[in-house]
């Protein structure tokens, strides 16, 4: 058995290698959520966006590493990944992208009613039936995914 040194904290267990069959349904979930969002017209770049506010709330370290980089492949700006966090105090995102932005937000803190029927109320206005279906299902993969590689402590490497 694996024992910690004195005074240090245990070796997290990387779950998702732990338990494969698992890891793997959920990439399964995680493409069939992809080509849901593509098949409702949501492009590559709103659907990083998500990941990446979602992964910002939850102070998810890799996961914003992995999605910043696939946001920048996908043609995403860096002066919008830069004021994302405050995405709501500027006029660089579009209504749809507000929309999918709030919605996103509201799935990750569900405790919030009133932000929530808020959200969902802009979502119903700038958003499709099936697009907000597809947003509401990528910000729930990406919390999912959020919490294997937080509990798992996934660690960051530095680009070469």
């Amino acid at each position: 058995m694996n024992r910690p040194a004195a005074g240090s904290a245990p070796r997290r267990i990387f779950i998702d290698k732990q338990s494969p069959k698992a890891y793997h349904a959920l990439v399964q979930t995680s493409e069939a959520v992809r080509a849901a969002a593509a098949d409702a017209g949501l492009d590559r770049t709103l659907v990083e966006l998500v990941n990446l506010r979602v992964s910002q709330i939850n102070g998810c370290a890799y996961c914003l590493h992995v999605h910043t980089r696939a946001a920048l492949r996908a043609g995403e700006t860096t002066q919008r990944l830069g004021v994302l966090p405050a995405w709501r105090d500027t006029e660089l995102f579009s209504p749809s992208e507000r929309a999918a932005l709030g919605l996103a937000e509201a799935t990750t803190e569900p405790a919030d009613a009133t932000a929530q029927e808020s959200a969902y109320t802009a979502a119903r206005a700038a958003l499709t039936e099936d697009q907000i279906s597809a947003v509401i299902w990528v910000a729930i993969t990406i919390n999912a995914f959020n919490r294997v590689s937080i509990l798992s402590k996934h660690p960051v490497h530095a680009d070469s």
